[in-house]
């Protein structure tokens, strides 16, 4: 994919007025997936773009780099499960044989090739991601939902005093993160600073790159303390596999589980939570019951899927997808929450979808991603856990005053303010520390993550909290 030679690099591009209408267009007229329409009105700009295109469009990318955005169902299924012609390393890209990728450029963080699983196809990919699965499976959910119960009472005990909160900047960015340096077994490295660093990795701005050398230095220095002082935890088992993955590979595998976890799941929490509080197919049927909370985060999968987009693919041939002439090199976007909505899988977007996984919000192919489940448990957990402490949630603001700020991969809601009946913070009891049993190599059973606290209600007072709440809602 080529522009014009006048405009074949990003710096001899002269952008137009901030108040342009055509500021969101750049050389040739290709839209642009960075800039102000991009940011208010991503899903608007896809379905634009379906329209003019059909279902691949060609946009550009940060610094005006020309890219492929696939909108389709069947094509985003198409590109995810054909390695041989549109491959996850990174190192095909055109653009950046010809150094217009530089390390300092916003999309470097996300692009540039890493001895990871996302990086690479066939029998390299496999050796990392079955270290990745293995790992994971050593967790039970029952434990991690224990686990996420705990830290989403510690957050809830931060506000509930108050009678008002933003479950955003309060709750869903939070507890993410608290989980996962848990689970990583980093909990001492928590912190606000961190939080703030995995978000803006996958933003594609100036400050990215700053802020991956932060995580960066941050796992390295976990993976030297880990091999002196292993645990009962992801890094630990990541590092005693028997596929010997070094300290660099254990290193950028940590990175990838912990930015890809912590901003998919806070922004599933997020969008849940919105949900839940105003769209009244939810309200109405977990009043009812007829809906449970992980049906919930279904629907918001299809409808909100925590990343919009992947920039994750490279055309290893000349080829054609939907009518579009891809030549080799090309890099290729997956357009997630446009496929979620393509007419094709979906003939009525409106209507409430119970029990279907068909959608994409975790991509799909031999790359779909192997914690979803773990997200899941801690998002539905989180979420349980806050209605039960707080039933009477209720939105503070008129719902069309709630923002968004999107980004190239990623749509986060700003803030989601609420009120509810005030009440007393929890006596503070410590946790107890995290038991893992150990593996029976025997067994099929995997050691089993148990947290043990004390902060959960016993089962008779949840199903009175659970009774109180429901009568809340139908009233």
């Amino acid at each position: 994919m080529t522009l014009p030679p006048e405009h074949s690099r990003a710096d001899s591009v002269v952008a137009p007025p901030p108040q342009c209408p055509a500021h969101d267009l750049g050389p040739g007229g290709v839209t642009r997936l960075y800039g102000k329409e991009a940011e208010a009105d991503p899903m608007g700009l896809y379905e634009r773009l379906r329209q003019q295109h059909g279902q691949v469009a060609p946009v550009l990318l940060y610094g005006d780099l020309p890219a492929w955005l696939v909108l389709g169902y069947r094509e985003n299924l198409d590109v995810a499960r054909t390695p041989s012609r549109f491959s996850r390393d990174s190192r095909l890209w055109n653009l950046a044989r010809e150094g217009k990728v530089p390390p300092d450029h916003p999309l470097a963080p996300i692009t540039t090739y890493q001895p990871i699983c996302v990086f690479a196809d066939g029998t390299q990919h496999e050796r990392w991601r079955g270290a990745v699965n293995d790992a994971i499976a050593r967790f039970d959910k029952r434990g991690i939902r224990r686990h996420v119960t705990h830290f989403s009472n510690q957050l809830v005990d931060r506000f509930c005093a108050s009678g008002r909160a933003d479950l955003v900047s309060q709750f869903a960015d939070h507890l993410p993160m608290m989980a996962m340096t848990q689970l990583l077994g980093m909990p001492e490295v928590y912190s606000q600073r961190l939080v703030d660093a995995a978000r803006d990795m996958i933003k594609g701005t100036e400050t990215a790159v700053s802020s991956n050398a932060f995580v960066q230095e941050t796992l390295r220095k976990l993976v030297a303390r880990k091999r002196v002082e292993p645990g009962a935890d992801f890094t630990t088992w990541l590092l005693e596999h028997p596929a010997g993955l070094s300290d660099d590979e254990v290193q950028q595998h940590l990175r990838l589980v912990l930015i890809a976890a912590y901003e998919t799941t806070a922004n599933l929490i997020a969008n849940t939570l919105k949900m839940v509080l105003t769209d009244v197919r939810f309200r109405a049927s977990l009043a009812g019951g007829h809906m449970t909370l992980p049906d919930a985060v279904e629907q918001v999968l299809w409808d909100e899927p925590p990343f919009i987009a992947i920039l994750g693919r490279w055309a290893t041939q000349d080829t054609e997808l939907a009518g579009q002439q891809i030549k080799q090199g090309d890099a290729l976007v997956l357009g997630l929450a446009a496929a979620n909505m393509d007419t094709v899988v979906r003939p009525d977007p409106d209507a409430p979808i119970h029990g279907n996984r068909s959608h994409l919000a975790f991509s799909g192919g031999q790359h779909e991603c192997p914690g979803q489940d773990v997200g899941r448990a801690i998002a539905d957990t989180g979420i349980d856990a806050l209605l039960l402490r707080l039933p009477d949630l209720t939105l503070a603001v008129d719902e069309s005053s709630l923002d968004y700020s999107s980004v190239l991969m990623s749509r986060h809601l700003q803030s989601l303010p609420v009120k509810f009946t005030a009440q007393r913070p929890r006596p503070e009891v410590p946790a107890d520390p995290v038991v893992v049993e150990p593996a029976v190599p025997s067994q099929p059973a995997q050691p089993v993550l148990t947290p043990v606290t004390a902060d959960r209600p016993a089962p008779s007072r949840r199903s009175w909290w659970r009774s109180l709440r429901s009568w809340l809602r139908r009233g």
